[in-house]
């Protein structure tokens, strides 16, 4: 929590971006920070599961460090088309952008936690529920580091799920409040 105080805000169109190191790897990810997200999202992490799925970019760090913690291998949910026989494309909206995103490596009956950096509007986290449903992969555990804006509540709504963060946040008068 306290490395998170003092981040810079920046605006994308009428979005209160906030630059931290877990979430953009700026300043750098230590190690000993590192570990310490890893640890807590270890914790948090309830039932059985194969996988560990997340979305690329910032998520890629912690699912590789809960990886080599936990022993369970990760699955990228990639920004770029492969073009492999069973890829599914989705749309991910976020509170600045929106693009195609692309699951490759996960089938039916798949049991995974899904974790990521952030959620805000939880456009994202949308598009990847809906997503891995039409796959058929079962959904363990949902586990968000910053919890930033309306988004946890709307996706818990829409799915039915409970979506676990470690830290909420919001942005006031150019800050982050915790």
């Amino acid at each position: 929590k306290s490395s998170l105080e003092n981040a810079p805000i920046v605006k994308f169109q009428d979005y209160d971006y906030f630059v931290f190191s877990i979430a953009d790897g700026i300043p750098a990810v230590t190690a000993d920070l590192l570990n310490e997200v890893v640890d807590a999202i270890a914790e948090r992490i309830e039932g059985d599961y194969d996988m560990i799925v997340t979305a690329e970019a910032m998520g890629i760090h912690l699912a590789a460090g809960l990886s080599l913690k936990t022993g369970k291998p990760f699955n990228i949910i990639r920004k770029r088309r492969y073009g492999l026989p069973d890829e599914r494309e989705f749309e991910q909206v976020t509170g600045y952008s929106s693009r195609k995103m692309y699951i490759n490596g996960l089938k039916k009956g798949d049991r995974v936690v899904l974790i990521d950096d952030l959620i805000s509007t939880g456009g994202t986290l949308i598009g990847i529920l809906r997503a891995l449903s039409q796959i058929g992969v079962e959904i363990v555990d949902i586990i968000i580091i910053i919890d930033k804006g309306t988004g946890r509540a709307k996706v818990e709504e829409k799915f039915g799920v409970r979506v676990k963060t470690l830290v909420g946040i919001d942005i006031d008068n150019g800050r982050v409040r915790i």
